[in-house]
């Protein structure tokens, strides 16, 4: 799924190729990505986009006349910009929007089509859809702390709960913990001051070093390898590589379609944490410590 570095540089890319150009038509080969009714897609034609801006992880272009469209990437959803004339590919567009000079094309590889747009006219409705996240780079550490602890929650999920904080998912999550040397699992209201001082300067370090790095490795060019995984990345993604800090095999914890990657010396002690699937496979024979495994 597309996290904050990436939408800002979307957002980036976006702006000198559609602010201040009038969206001629909105086409939708798959009418199910809309899910909103009122107003239909039709008003945003023939007027200027004014302006862009993030939600969470939601990408928002603003009309004239304070019309609005959200573009919801999900996980699979990714962005295109085609030159003008351009077919788009088949099957996994989801929606084109044409301008004078360009088409930018919705896609989603995959048939769960999760991706979504929403028409909105009004400031209102559109801050209906904010779920409320603090601003992770513009957050001090008061304010980030009131957010992380309540209500009690592993860290993992407090760093991907859309309402606690905006614009992480599970790939940054994976590397700002590491990156804190925190366990995915340790309770909130447990850590000290100091390793949640610790969380927000590495969520802040982690997000703004990922972010520089996609902005220098699009440049001028529209983002095309949107990915949540990067060779460079210290855990996520690495399962069974060895950590840049310390060398040892990357771990990992799988619970339905999510996978917790994190690296056992450097942020549990040591300890191996419980995958629920393996741990009940294996009894006795899981690993408890990295020990185990070399």
């Amino acid at each position: 799924m597309p996290e904050l570095p990436d939408i800002v540089v979307y957002l980036e890319a976006l702006a000198p190729r559609v602010v201040g150009q009038v969206l001629q038509r909105l086409r939708l080969p798959n009418p199910f990505v809309l899910r909103s009714v009122a107003p239909p897609p039709e008003v945003l034609e023939g007027i200027r986009v004014t302006g862009l801006q993030r939600i969470g992880k939601r990408i928002v272009l603003a009309f004239e006349h304070e019309r609005y469209l959200v573009i919801h990437l999900m996980v699979a959803g990714r962005l295109r910009w085609l030159a003008a004339g351009a077919k788009p590919p088949p099957r996994i567009s989801l929606a084109t929007l044409e301008f004078a000079h360009g088409t930018l094309v919705l896609t989603e590889a995959g048939s769960l089509r999760r991706a979504s747009l929403n028409v909105v006219a009004g400031a209102s409705p559109l801050a209906a859809l904010d779920p409320g996240g603090l601003d992770p780079l513009n957050s001090d550490l008061v304010s980030f702390t009131a957010r992380l602890l309540n209500p009690n929650a592993t860290l993992k999920r407090a760093l991907t709960d859309p309402h606690r904080l905006s614009g992480i998912g599970n790939a940054y999550s994976d590397e700002i913990l590491h990156r804190a040397q925190l366990s995915p699992l340790a309770l909130t209201q447990r850590l000290a001051p100091a390793e949640i001082a610790r969380l927000h300067v590495a969520v802040h370090d982690v997000l703004r070093e990922w972010t520089q790095r996609l902005r220098a490795e699009t440049g001028d060019r529209f983002p095309e390898k949107v990915t949540a995984f990067r060779p460079q990345m210290a855990v996520h993604g690495r399962y069974g590589q060895p950590c840049p800090v310390c060398a040892a095999p990357v771990q990992r914890i799988v619970h339905a379609e999510n996978e917790i990657n994190y690296c056992a010396r450097c942020q549990t002690g040591g300890r191996v944490l419980a995958d629920r699937a393996m741990s009940q496979l294996l009894h006795d024979s899981f690993p408890r410590r990295i020990e185990d495994l070399e």
